[in-house]
């Protein structure tokens, strides 16, 4: 069931922007005067279909779903009628070329732009940056950013959201140097700035995010570290540990809310742990082994299966705000969170070929499809800014000048512009078998990193 529910959310996310991708070609393809003879989703064996009476386009959905394409009339692919000529995409000018193949990333930069401007204009609460929390032994302690001081901008760049900030901190992965963090006093009027030495940022990230490996978090509420409930079957009731139990310490690490405790078992999978627990006011000591689990990325957390009980959360009016923009300055916003994640997507792919992080990074179709799973799970605003996630990367990941993608293409069709002629068939045979290779080579990576995070 849980592969289905998986399967039915990659469909629901990609499918669509699949499709959007293909018809960018489609309808550039008609508008510049080539005849299309397929649009297909997915590739390989028809499933199903209609041809077109009026135009006679075969319009189709195939068994293999990890793209789709556009199959145009083309001298290159088969004998064209005489009186067809003029309709065959390789008798077209290199401009129209051009701008047939570039509309399919150009869709998806669209449809990245149309959903995160939905998501600006949706108006919706969230924490303030007022820094709830400074780490140990992390940039951010090191630089002595102060709890409490709102963040108004990293290396200069404006940020209002926990989502922005960790956006901004994450493209300095693999970095060392400086990250300069603005910072607003509590009383709303002096800004300072702190600059946070990082070494290999993230480099070697084990499984935390970037605000955690930076070292700031947001407001979070003092829970009593008191169990409220077990899981059956779970470490906590196998090792001894009672609904009532209130946690005083764990390895030696004084625990004064649930949070703490939590973050060192998430910390710690397979590793025995001592808990030291007031039992109806007597001390106990219990040795704890958290359950090994991964998350969507392959990440390893530990789990012990206590929970606390439920009560009502109230944040604090200087920590929450509430994030609105009108339509206007929504899609400025949505257009520089564009222009921010694409720059981001390229420099990280430059960071892994050269080392700067790992390629353990990069992801493939399992990891996207258990990401548009869990997206489901949360919320419709997750939904669409997953979708606007993958749109984004799927535009960029065309662009590149590999041959087989729709950037390589664009290569050649700019040489022939310049020079006045095509390249040269076995020029481009040799390309389209080294793109090949090079896109082999990465799905093979990228495949063998989903999997290692299965198992």
């Amino acid at each position: 069931m849980t592969f289905l529910l998986t399967l039915l959310a990659a469909i629901l996310v990609l499918g669509p922007l699949v499709a959007l991708h293909e018809w960018g070609h489609f309808i550039v393809a008609r508008l510049c005067g080539v005849k299309v003879l397929t649009y297909s989703i997915g590739f390989g064996p028809k499933l199903a279909g209609w041809r077109s009476k009026k135009s006679g386009i075969d319009y189709r959905i195939s068994a293999l779903p990890l793209g789709g394409y556009v199959k145009m009339l083309d001298e290159r692919e088969g004998e064209v009628a005489a009186d067809e000529l003029h309709l065959a995409f390789n008798r077209q000018h290199p401009l129209k070329k051009i701008a047939i193949v570039a509309a399919g990333p150009i869709m998806n930069f669209v449809i990245a732009i149309f959903l995160f401007w939905v998501l600006f204009m949706t108006p919706s609460e969230q924490l303030s940056t007022n820094i709830g929390e400074v780490l140990p032994d992390t940039p951010a302690a090191i630089a002595q950013l102060p709890v409490g001081d709102k963040v108004v901008a990293i290396d200069g760049h404006d940020v209002q959201t926990w989502e922005a900030i960790n956006y901004r901190l994450a493209g300095r992965m693999g970095e060392t140097g400086n990250i300069n963090v603005t910072v607003m006093g509590q009383s709303g009027s002096d800004t300072q700035t702190f600059q946070a030495p990082i070494s290999d940022f993230m480099q070697h990230n084990n499984g935390k995010d970037a605000l955690s490996s930076f070292g700031v978090l947001p407001w979070q509420p003092t829970i009593e570290p008191i169990i409220g409930g077990l899981s059956e079957g779970g470490a906590a009731e196998r090792q001894g540990l009672k609904v009532g139990d209130r946690i005083t310490s764990i390895n030696g690490n004084k625990i004064d809310d649930w949070i703490s405790a939590t973050r060192i078992i998430r910390d710690n999978p397979e590793a025995l742990l001592t808990f030291d627990v007031m039992r109806d006011g007597k001390p106990v000591r219990l040795e704890v082994m958290p359950q090994g689990k991964k998350d969507t990325m392959g990440n390893a957390y530990g789990q012990i299966g206590a929970m606390v009980e439920a009560s009502e959360i109230v944040v604090p009016d200087a920590y929450k705000t509430t994030v609105v923009y009108d339509p206007a300055a929504a899609l400025v916003q949505s257009f520089k969170k564009t222009e921010q994640l694409a720059v981001m997507t390229v420099d990280s792919m430059g960071k892994m070929i050269s080392g700067m992080i790992g390629l353990e990074n990069l992801s493939g179709p399992i990891t996207i499809a258990k990401v548009a799973k869990q997206s489901f799970e949360i919320s419709w605003q997750t939904v669409l800014s997953t979708a606007a996630l993958i749109s984004l990367s799927l535009a960029v990941l065309n662009l590149l000048p590999i041959p087989v993608l729709d950037g390589g293409h664009m290569v050649y069709y700019l040489i022939e512009l310049i020079r006045g002629r095509p390249v040269s068939e076995n020029a481009q045979m040799v390309g389209l078998n080294i793109g090949l290779l090079l896109l082999a080579g990465f799905m093979v990576l990228a495949i063998g990193n989903d999997i290692s995070r299965l198992f």
